[in-house]
């Protein structure tokens, strides 16, 4: 799922990409929602307050967001630049570092969301602009192993892309090629699988409240042992017989 690189990726690694960090992306954004009272992934709406905030001249709200929207950024630049960094070692470990690097923030957040958190203001907007980090991290990483074709936070843009692929699958003058079929199952996959991740983790918060952030890292967890995996059990079969 990490080691290859966008021109020789399978649609079934696509797939499998597509469906775990979508969902992680709907369990954080939910989660995000109820405990901080904050969307973590919603970049177009944040402008949009920012906006509102200046308009109104609320100099606190508009530094909060202006926060919250380098973080998301600063997020996205951070794994692009591990990944450019890390790339003459091996795709997988150039690719796997920003995921690492996202288990232990979330990690983070589940620890002081438990323990220390309060529920002020400072520590509600501080927390939100770590998990906005991560969300940049995923973000920047999956579109960049994906080519582009997987962003698993930008819904507006996908079901914009998804309407306009629809539309030439179905028009007679265009021609229905598997390249194009491929590009809707996968944006079909990314759709669905935020909205399962939004109400898996809704349904977890409402059982475990902040500790539902212990959770999440464990679906990333199963994204770097999917390559790994095999080459692990060989060693544990080699082992045992010798």
């Amino acid at each position: 799922m990490l080691r290859d690189i966008p021109g020789q990726r399978s649609l079934k690694k696509n797939l499998l990409l597509a469906s775990s960090t979508a969902s992680v992306a709907g369990m954080t954004n939910v989660v995000g929602v109820m405990a901080f009272l904050s969307f973590v992934s919603n970049i177009t709406g944040h402008v949009a307050t920012l906006a509102g905030k200046i308009t109104e001249r609320d100099l606190a709200e508009i530094y909060t967001v202006l926060y919250w929207l380098f973080m998301f950024f600063f997020g996205a630049f951070i794994s692009n630049f591990i990944v450019k960094s890390l790339d003459y070692r091996s795709a997988y470990v150039a690719h796997a570092t920003p995921i690492v690097l996202e288990i232990c923030i979330l990690l983070g957040v589940a620890v002081y969301g438990n323990d220390v958190y309060n529920g002020s203001d400072i520590q509600r907007e501080t927390i939100t602009g770590a998990v906005l980090f991560c969300m940049g991290l995923q973000n920047g990483l999956v579109s960049r192993i994906s080519g582009g074709l997987i962003k698993t936070s930008h819904l507006t843009g996908l079901i914009t892309d998804l309407a306009g692929e629809l539309s030439d699958l179905l028009h007679p003058q265009v021609e229905n090629t598997r390249a194009l079929r491929e590009k809707i199952y996968i944006r079909i996959t990314v759709l669905a699988f935020f909205i399962i991740g939004g109400i898996l983790g809704g349904c977890l918060f409402n059982l475990i409240g902040i500790a539902t952030f212990f959770v999440i890292p464990l679906v990333l967890l199963t994204i770097l042992l999917y390559d790994i995996y095999p080459v692990l059990l060989h060693r544990v079969r080699k082992w045992w017989i010798t």
